[in-house]
């Protein structure tokens, strides 16, 4: 694929050049709307890199195809939608109990069910972080442009490789539908899986390293051989029910996320230095808020944006310093209040939402309209 610095491009197809810069070499995948254009994209420029593309039977065997590619090696991808989603969670759960890195791409539309395949939504936040059963973390990422599908679909790549876990591009369907001239970066930071430390018969894939260190993931057909299962199991890979290694693995899977918020949860604050009002927006619903802090600024309102670019990891101790500063928290999805829960949940001060669910975008009138209509 030539490089090139300026472009215009359609937020699906930047989404799939951002994961051909990242190194990944294998794409299996359903066709679904509004995601398609992903697997589209990368049935053509796959090959001429040398990777492999395949259209699966369906969402579920497209889930265990980029498993198995990366316990081979290979970084792997897919892309779906609300109904292929739901069908990928029990794979999902796989991926994160084995600590296989790979990463889904999740282009949100209406639901619930087949509900407006041509219509966006962002009603998949939810099942993003508990659509798959059991006590363990999830990544999930939230771009707002163009750029930002390709930029963090590159970062997508790098935290499943550095902490062992499936990243979710949680899009919605008016970013990955949009066309923007970019400025795509000339340089770009690609992490590769590392190398094991030690000789095959020393290793074991789920140690538990002092100082939180991560085992790297060794591919299969290297002479490493190991045990890879869904069932909780001891650190060699194997089924266990013995106390003390139910809890070493149940907790590794939940401090190597939690011990690295600094690292993996990144937020981008506008105009909150002296705000009174903080909206809280991410995706497509961010760029309407933005500009709804523009509005409120002209006329003397003193409004801020907090976009949460991880939207899990929740950006908790960020809603929390805010909250000593400011009277309200404005929270606009297009869902019933998904992330209006977690705002909630953080702060303790006054929180009012704006929904949509018609399929449409939220305006910066409405923001505006909810933010003059509530007494400070």
């Amino acid at each position: 694929m030539k490089r090139h610095k300026d472009l215009l491009l359609h937020g699906n197809e930047a989404c799939a050049m951002g994961a051909l810069a990242a190194g990944m070499r294998l794409f299996a995948g359903y066709p679904i709307t509004p995601s398609t254009e992903i697997a589209e994209f990368l049935s053509v420029e796959l090959p001429k890199v040398g990777g492999t593309f395949i259209q699966m039977e369906d969402e579920i065997s497209s889930m265990g195809a980029i498993i198995g590619a990366s316990l081979a090696g290979v970084k792997s991808m897919t892309a779906t939608s609300g109904p292929g989603f739901s069908l990928m969670q029990e794979n999902l759960g796989f991926a994160s109990m084995a600590e296989i890195p790979c990463v889904l791409v999740n282009v949100m539309r209406g639901g619930p069910s087949t509900g407006m395949p041509t219509r966006p939504s962002q009603g998949d936040v939810m099942q993003s972080r508990w659509g798959t059963h059991g006590a363990h973390p999830i990544i999930v990422l939230s771009p707002q442009s163009v750029l930002e599908c390709y930029t963090l679909t590159i970062h997508a790549f790098n935290l499943a490789e550095k902490y062992r876990s499936p990243v979710i591009m949680l899009m919605d369907g008016i970013v990955g539908h949009m066309w923007e001239n970019v400025q795509l970066p000339v340089k770009i930071e690609v992490i590769d899986r590392p190398e094991p430390s030690v000789p095959p018969d020393w290793y074991d894939p789920y140690d538990d390293l002092p100082g939180g260190e991560i085992v790297p993931l060794v591919p299969f057909g290297e002479g490493y051989r190991y045990h890879v299962t869904g069932m909780v199991h001891d650190k060699s890979g194997f089924p266990t029910l013995v106390h003390e290694e139910v809890e070493q693995c149940l907790d590794k899977l939940i401090y190597k996320i939690k011990n690295n918020l600094h690292d993996i949860i990144r937020i981008e604050e506008y105009m909150l230095e002296d705000a009174d009002i903080c909206i809280v927006a991410h995706g497509s619903v961010a760029r309407s808020a933005r500009e709804a802090v523009n509005i409120a600024r002209s006329e003397g309102i003193k409004a801020g944006l907090l976009r949460p670019i991880t939207l899990w990891p929740f950006p908790r101790f960020h809603l929390e310093n805010i909250s000593k500063r400011v009277k309200l928290f404005v929270v606009p999805e297009m869902n019933y209040g998904q992330v209006y829960g977690e705002v909630l949940k953080s702060c303790p001060k006054r929180a009012v939402r704006v929904t949509r669910v018609d399929g449409e975008l939220i305006t910066p009138a409405q923001i505006m309209e909810k933010i003059e209509g509530t007494a400070l």
